[in-house]
């Protein structure tokens, strides 16, 4: 099983350029790693990640992906949002539709849609179609998707389901599984998963055999 270091390559194999850096993430992945005591080193190790990888994460030379930032804010004890700069001080009940900014991780792009710091992390979620193509996801956690527009196609193990708009999914992440657009158009979704905040709860990351 590869790591999280396994990163689906920009369109045309080219590495990201400064237009396709997420520019607040850099300083944040450094400063919540030293919040949390951890040498690069270490957070590397734990993370599933290079030293050499997380180093260029931390000072804007690549880009990392939406399940990469998953990965961090789980070993951080942080959520993502903070790994994004978004402040956790403010926890309104109501998240309003002019307040979600999108963000562009890994060939997805997705909104915030839950309060930040909280046990649970909500999202409203782009799968263009085709991105990832051959990432498989384990993590400690359980996950919840809706289908809003388009076509979702979930393989969970060696199943694979085909949800429509306004079907849902609620699994064991521990499950291998592999999120894709079954359409041309792309899906939207709604995400919500749980964030473990321990020292095993990492995000692996691999290639997928078979149809899905």
């Amino acid at each position: 099983m590869s790591s999280p270091e396994t990163e689906p390559a920009p369109p045309g194999g080219a590495p990201a350029g400064p237009e396709d850096i997420l520019p607040a993430v850099a300083p944040q992945l450094r400063a919540l790693r030293r919040r949390a005591s951890l040498t690069l080193e270490a957070a590397a190790r734990t993370t599933g990640l290079s030293p050499a990888h997380l180093s260029r994460l931390e000072t804007g030379q690549r880009q990392p992906s939406l399940p990469v930032l998953l990965a961090l804010a789980r070993v951080y004890g942080t959520t993502v949002s903070e790994l994004l700069g978004e402040s956790i001080a403010a926890r309104d009940a109501v998240v309003r539709a002019g307040d979600m900014e999108p963000t562009a991780a890994g060939g997805w792009t997705y909104w915030q849609a839950g309060a930040s710091g909280r046990g649970m992390q909500a999202l409203r979620v782009h799968v263009p179609h085709g991105s990832q193509r051959d990432i498989v996801r384990v993590h400690p956690g359980e996950e919840w998707l809706y289908a809003l527009k388009g076509r979702l196609r979930l393989r969970l193990g060696d199943t694979t389901h085909l949800l429509a708009p306004g079907d849902s999914a609620h699994f064991d992440s521990l499950t291998p599984h592999r999120i894709a657009a079954q359409d041309p158009e792309g899906v939207d979704l709604l995400f919500v998963h749980t964030l473990l905040q321990s020292p095993t709860a990492t995000l692996c990351l691999g290639p997928i055999t078979g149809d899905v």
